[in-house]
């Protein structure tokens, strides 16, 4: 699948099938996750892959009740956790670098973005989870002191495919030579 058609076709599937997912393609989706930017080269980003559908009924009961991903964290064949080591993503010789602090999440949402478009050039469904008790997941996931627990996706083959939202146009995000200068 060509990049842009990735870009442009990729959705948010909330349903999977039971359907193991093949190792291969377990794989293939980490490593894009891999190749992604990260500040300075840090790579800070660190992912837990959960098959055990005990687990992933303990991470959809983190979720905020009104959540719409309940049912796929649950139910996906896969979940992955993105987390990542604090202190290292937006630093230069242990002081932070600018007025973001911690860049961790921007390293991590690069990373994922790769993951999700990889999945769907494979033909794999995923939806980004945001709205959940970090602590929790990090409780049940043993993750340690000094890494956060940043978001989840369901990882599997789409039963239903996902709604088109419509996006805004250039115009409406784009200026030129300084903000609101159309």
């Amino acid at each position: 699948m060509e990049v842009f058609e990735a870009i442009k076709t990729r959705r948010s599937i909330r349903h999977y099938k039971s359907e193991a997912i093949a190792e291969e393609k377990l794989s293939a989706v980490l490593e894009a996750a891999r190749w992604a930017p990260s500040w300075a080269n840090t790579q800070c980003r660190r992912f837990v892959v959960v098959q055990n559908s005990e687990t992933k009924a303990k991470l959809a009961d983190a979720l905020t009740s009104w959540n719409p991903a309940y049912k796929a964290v649950k139910e996906a064949p896969i979940v992955i956790v993105a987390c990542a080591e604090l202190g290292k993503s937006g630093f230069y010789q242990g002081e932070t670098v600018t007025d973001k602090g911690d860049w961790y999440m921007f390293d991590v949402a690069l990373a994922m973005q790769n993951l999700t478009l990889a999945a769907h050039s494979l033909g794999l469904g995923t939806v980004h989870v945001g709205a959940f008790d970090a602590q929790k997941v990090a409780q049940i996931l043993n993750v340690p002191e000094g890494v956060a627990v940043v978001e989840m996706t369901p990882l599997g083959h789409p039963a239903k495919e996902g709604k088109t939202t419509k996006r805004k146009e250039l115009s409406e995000l784009v200026f030129h030579e300084s903000y609101g200068q159309k």
